[in-house]
């Protein structure tokens, strides 16, 4: 089992729908001004237990679920996934709300209305150690190790499960709600046994680092595995040190959301079913690390391929991806 700690987010997409016909006297009709707002369940970790459940993995999550409608959103979602919802915690607070524009490539830039909403308000009694039960790996990071007041909770549960399970965290970095100097990737990297994140998040956290030199710091400071998607130019993976690059496939792209997350989670899954978690990482070598990474990148395409976060079932894999 892998256990994922973090945010539900409710991801709003933006359509100006038609103008309506103009009214006799020439003015601008009823509908006038107004902006549609399609809404699906989102947010960094509950993508990733998403993806991770529909790859077969029994994925646990860890989250903080509003009572609201957004809130009974996620819940079906999640659960339809096959997620396990046990260790989720009920919430009074709204629900985490962002709005998303899409550019010319798919790629998203959100607007987030998060302030006293539900997600960030971890206490250390809702994060026992119990509620993971069984996990061997236990997955976090995004908006949860950065925002208070609950990142201190999260950051106590996650060091304790350390000594008992893989530690693997995406920094996932957001600029509008997070300043640099909160996402202390080094001194997580000392619990931490899988880092894996995006150029884009690397540029803000160590802009104008070579990558090699940020692996390195990283290495040094305890993780072992670190993997860096780029895009369309794949991934670059380290392993104490060790590199090794994986190609991106290449598809026709509807928009990249949740293509982090997806990536994550098949990395993730591959590791598990090779019975490589529960542990430092001891019986992983590049060549393993690779073949994980190449099938994470085929799950991250097949999520880039369709609209929103929405990655794919284990039975769809079988299935070429649409290329372009």
């Amino acid at each position: 089992m892998i256990a994922v700690l973090g945010e539900c987010v409710a991801d709003g997409f933006t359509a100006r729908p038609p103008a309506p016909p103009a009214s006799p006297s020439g003015a601008p009709g009823g509908g006038a001004g107004e902006v549609a707002l399609r809404v699906l369940p989102g947010g960094g970790p509950a993508n990733t237990a998403v993806a991770l459940a529909r790859l077969g993995t029994h994925a646990r999550f860890l989250g903080r679920l509003s009572g609201d409608v957004f809130g009974a959103l996620f819940r079906e979602h999640l659960s339809a996934s096959g997620v396990d919802l046990s260790a989720a915690v009920a919430a009074e607070e709204p629900s985490t709300l962002a709005v998303a524009s899409l550019d010319a490539h798919g790629q998203a830039a959100y607007t987030f209305y998060a302030g006293g909403t539900a997600d960030w308000q971890w206490t250390s009694h809702e994060l026992e150690l119990s509620r993971l039960g069984q996990a061997g790996c236990l997955h976090t990071g995004s908006l949860a190790l950065v925002r208070d007041p609950g990142r201190a909770a999260v950051e106590e549960l996650v060091k304790a499960a350390a000594a008992r399970a893989t530690i693997s965290i995406d920094p996932n970095v957001r600029p509008t709600l997070a300043a640099r100097s909160d996402y202390q990737v080094t001194r997580w990297c000392e619990w931490a046994d899988i880092l894996k994140l995006s150029d884009d998040d690397l540029e803000f956290l160590l802009p104008g680092v070579p990558v090699e030199r940020a692996c390195d710091t990283w290495h040094a400071a305890g993780a072992r595995l670190i993997v860096i998607t780029k895009g369309a130019a794949g991934a670059l993976i380290s392993l104490d040190g060790a590199r090794a690059t994986v190609p991106a496939p290449s598809v026709r792209v509807v928009d990249t959301v949740g293509a982090g997350d997806s990536f994550t989670a098949g990395l993730l899954h591959d590791l598990e079913t090779k019975g490589l978690l529960g542990g430092r990482l001891d019986g992983l070598d590049l060549a393993a690390a690779v073949q994980a990474a190449e099938f994470a990148a085929r799950v991250s395409a097949m999520t880039c391929a369709v609209a929103g976060a929405d990655p794919p079932w284990a039975s769809q894999l079988a299935e070429p991806a649409p290329r372009l």
